[in-house]
């Protein structure tokens, strides 16, 4: 972890949402999803909060030696997003606690807000999470 690494880092990414992000798409194998609207679907709003925590993260730790989890969230979903319009999320690193990260989230897709909350993120040690991920893989695989 980097000393710049403080809060009040803010960062913003933009997303065109396409047809593959939208609700039917989120687990193809679910008759019940397939009848659903095409919206972006919260599943992967979060994986794109996830995505933009990351990079606004990046620049300021170890990056790929270290990398952050997520161990958090506490978002809502307000509006329906259609495929292509464009989400933009706005992130503030609001505490740096040792490792732990928490985040602000806005995100709006041009016409309404889209969500608001909080995530939170912990740096690991990306080889040792590997080995320890392979140690339980192993055990799964041995029951």
């Amino acid at each position: 972890m980097k000393d710049s690494l403080k809060s009040g880092l803010t960062y913003k990414f933009q997303y065109l949402v396409p047809d593959d992000k939208t609700v039917p798409f989120l687990y193809p194998e679910a008759p019940e999803l397939q009848r659903m609207p095409k919206v972006l679907a919260t599943g992967f709003m979060v994986g794109l909060f996830e995505w933009t925590c990351i990079q606004a993260v990046n620049p300021h730790i170890d990056w790929p030696d270290e990398q952050t989890v997520g161990i958090s969230i506490n978002l809502n979903h307000l509006a329906a997003t259609p495929p292509g319009l464009t989400v933009t999320v706005s992130v503030t690193l609001k505490e740096v606690d040792g490792r732990r990260l928490v985040f602000t989230i806005v995100a709006d897709d041009g016409i309404d807000k889209i969500s608001e909350g909080t995530h939170e993120r912990f740096i690991i040690d990306a080889a040792k999470f590997n080995r320890k991920v392979a140690e339980k893989a192993n055990k799964g695989a041995a029951s």
